[in-house]
């Protein structure tokens, strides 16, 4: 990943509004309560760590241009720990099905079944996971769930959720 130091959020703020808040209890999909349209962060000096850790991934990588700027693009792009996730305005649920967005996401799918690395659409609780030949709806996912995918070699063919529980 290269570093983009020319990026600031200036006028963004979806990410407050996309990214769920465990210290502040505010959970996906809604507006944080510290957050003003024009202003930004009514806290930041004393924003939780999430926040202050926090950095989307258009702000740091210089290979996503200005149209995946999340002000412009309605899609807050993240990482985790098997893969990226395009986090979608709940105000906007079919932006990541627009063009340019749908292509590249496409490409990243393709290259992620090689690389083992997933690809999450984010729709407020709700998740589509994006494959190189298909797309499954998996529905609310709940944060004691998992996604469990079906493979033959690298191809991704089936897409389930399970109990936390079940995978240990």
């Amino acid at each position: 990943m290269n570093i983009a130091s020319s990026k600031s959020c200036g006028e963004c703020t979806l990410c407050c509004k996309v990214m769920a808040i465990e210290t502040l209890a505010k959970p996906a999909g809604s507006r944080c309560t510290h957050c003003r349209s024009g202003q930004g962060c009514l806290i930041y000096a004393e924003r939780p760590a999430e926040c202050r850790d926090y950095g989307c991934l258009w702000l740091v990588d210089d290979r996503l241009g200005p149209h995946w700027k999340p002000s412009k693009s309605s899609l807050v792009l993240t990482t985790s720990e098997d893969g990226i996730e395009i986090r979608c305005d709940p105000g906007f649920p079919d932006a990541w099905r627009k063009e340019p967005y749908r292509s590249q996401i496409q490409q990243w799918a393709t290259a992620g079944e090689t690389h083992d690395v997933t690809v999450l659409v984010v729709i407020g609780e709700r998740m589509v996971l994006v494959t190189a030949e298909q797309e499954f709806d998996l529905g609310i996912v709940r944060p004691d769930q998992r996604i469990v995918r079906e493979l033959e070699g690298t191809r991704v063919v089936g897409a389930a959720l399970v109990e936390a529980p079940e995978l240990e």
